[in-house]
């Protein structure tokens, strides 16, 4: 069998985590992941660039098959929502710029589908990433959760794939 090599994103404008894994029939496979990083002191184009450049360079070093993104939603305050969607919207951009197929996932589908729960803490998402990809070392939560995206995504891709095909036909 091919690999698919699929990169996660956790988008954040202070750090946006991206992991890669490979699937290779049922099996998943560590390859990366890391946290990118904007300088919170910028103005905010600033940031963008840095997000847009740090997670190209991933893209070009690893050079995945496919990319998914966690679809996040922040209501406490309506600037910090904008600038999270502007950061999203970075996230979304490179990998399609890239010509990857770009899925998106809620974070409650991502927890229930890493840690068989909807509301999972952030502990117990590193915990079974542990479980899941034993060489794995996220050096961050914002890596563990892109970690957790890749494996959504390959959990998932196959129902996507098929539904995209039903709407063609």
């Amino acid at each position: 069998m091919t690999p698919v090599r699929i990169l996660g994103i956790d988008p954040g404008l202070r750090r946006t985590g991206w992991g890669v894994i490979d699937v290779v029939g049922n099996k998943l496979i560590f390859v990366a992941c890391g946290t990118v990083t904007s300088d919170d002191k910028d103005e905010l184009a600033r940031r963008l660039v840095s997000l847009h450049d740090g997670l190209s360079e991933v893209v070009a070093r690893h050079a995945p098959d496919e990319a998914a993104v966690e679809a996040t939603f922040v209501n406490k305050d309506a600037a910090g929502t904008l600038k999270l969607g502007q950061a999203r919207g970075i996230a979304l951009l490179v990998p399609a710029r890239a010509g990857l197929p770009v899925g998106e996932y809620a974070p409650n589908l991502v927890k229930k589908t890493v840690v068989g729960a909807g509301h999972a803490e952030k502990q117990q998402i590193r915990l079974m990433i542990k479980i899941l990809l034993p060489k794995a070392d996220p050096k961050s939560d914002d890596a563990a959760d892109a970690l957790a995206i890749a494996i959504t995504h390959a959990n998932h891709r196959g129902r996507r794939s098929l539904e995209a095909m039903l709407a063609r036909a």
